[in-house]
């Protein structure tokens, strides 16, 4: 009865410690991953915060700690060409998480749409064309032979689609004469053909900002700043090759001739720009996927100055990085003021990684010219102009001085 007794109770044991090996190993892998689990927050945490100081200008150290809940991450900062990487990683007896994020010095900006415009509306005549979706605050009047390869909005209460033909959706308070391939969005509608559905009673579209404030731009002018000011000749003639910037011209600026002007970092031109004939414009190479601002804006002369002229067969390059474009700005205020004056004239055939803003005016592109995002408070495309939106701008990076800061350029996990 003994022996029967204890061999019972070995069996028992063997069984038990066979159940409890595989529930053991289970709950061992079960903490390992929880501490991994842990590792990633933790290091993910210290990597956010040297980056957010980073991105802000708060003082940092090369090499930063931070512990959560018994694990410790270490951030070492080191310089890359154009920017700062950051390697951060933690370890433990179960498990060991690393992280690379890479900032890139500049500023950030986003363009969601083909084009964009204020208040002030979108005008589409003749064969003009739009490669992308169109935002605007204001009325959206098509003529002719007018296409856009996307979607429409008119946004707000008095939202209007007028003479417009869109391959996708329109969304607006009231669509006329138009075309949509798509849906339509609408709480009137007439003489429209829509080969989609019809949505009536919708809500209207909430207006939107412009993808650059004032105060961006104000930074950039300061950013060219500190690379000095250019006071004479005036105005000043650029008609051999050059490279240039940051810098402040403080008077108009022309560009003629066949030069090729090559931008290492923002230009602010108090006055008029005109660039014309066969100049080349491009960012430096060293500058990689950076873009490059060039403002018109004299503070004085928001009327009748602050503007920009580009004509024949003047072609704009980026760096040759992808993502690298060169943004022309004019701050001249007379469409929002009710005035006549054209902010931004595009004309002939000027083409390239050309970007073009205009928050209080108006920009005219005309002829066959060829951008690649058109924003302003007022935009009028004619004849054969086209605006092609090229995927990418939702996440640019402005090349910036001395006292600007950084965006995340990439991150990922290592380990």
């Amino acid at each position: 009865m003994l022996i029967a007794c204890l061999l019972f109770l070995a069996a028992s044991a063997a069984i038990s410690a066979a159940a409890a090996g595989p529930a053991l190993r289970r709950a061992s892998s079960a903490r390992a991953f929880a501490d991994s689990r842990q590792g990633l927050y933790t290091v993910s945490s210290a990597s956010e915060d040297v980056a957010y100081r980073k991105i802000k200008g708060v003082a940092v150290n090369d090499s930063e700690t931070l512990a959560v809940n018994g694990i410790t991450a270490t951030a070492t900062v080191t310089a890359m060409s154009g920017g700062q990487e950051i390697n951060t990683s933690a370890s433990g007896a179960r498990f060991a998480r690393k992280t690379n994020m890479r900032l890139i010095a500049g500023t950030g900006a986003s363009f969601h749409y083909g084009m964009q415009s204020g208040t002030g509306g979108i005008d589409l005549l003749n064969t003009a064309s739009v490669v992308g979706n169109v935002y605007s605050n204001g009325p959206v009047i098509g003529e002719n032979s007018n296409l856009v390869k996307g979607t429409v909005v008119s946004a707000g209460s008095s939202g209007k689609i007028l003479g417009v033909h869109a391959t996708s959706s329109a969304y607006a308070h009231t669509i006329q004469n138009s075309d949509i391939d798509g849906d339509a969005y609408y709480q009137t509608i007439s003489g429209t053909t829509v080969d989609g559905a019809l949505h009536p009673g919708s809500i209207d579209q909430a207006t939107s900002p412009l993808a650059i404030s004032d105060a961006q731009i104000a930074d950039w002018e300061a950013d060219a700043l500190s690379g000095g000011i250019v006071s004479s000749p005036c105005p000043y003639v650029i008609n051999d090759d050059i490279t240039i910037g940051p810098k402040k011209i403080n008077c108009d600026l022309e560009i003629t001739g066949a030069p090729t002007v090559t931008l290492g970092g923002a230009l602010w031109v108090v006055g008029n720009i005109t660039i014309k004939n066969t100049a080349i414009i491009r960012v430096a190479p060293s500058l990689g996927g950076a873009s490059v601002p060039v403002i018109a804006d004299k503070p004085t002369d928001q009327t009748t100055s602050s503007k920009i002229e580009l004509q024949n067969s003047a072609v704009f390059q980026g760096s040759g990085t992808f993502g690298s474009h060169i943004l022309m700005i004019s701050q001249n205020k007379s469409a929002e003021s009710g005035g006549s004056e054209t902010a931004i004239d595009l004309k002939n055939s000027v083409d390239g990684d050309l970007l073009v803003y205009a928050p209080h005016g108006e920009v005219l592109i005309q002829d066959s010219v060829d951008v690649k995002e058109a924003s302003g408070y007022r935009i009028r495309l004619k004849n054969s102009a086209e605006v092609i939106y090229e995927t990418g701008l939702a996440n640019l990076i402005f090349t910036s001085g001395p006292s600007g800061g950084y965006t995340i350029d990439s991150w990922k996990e290592t380990e």
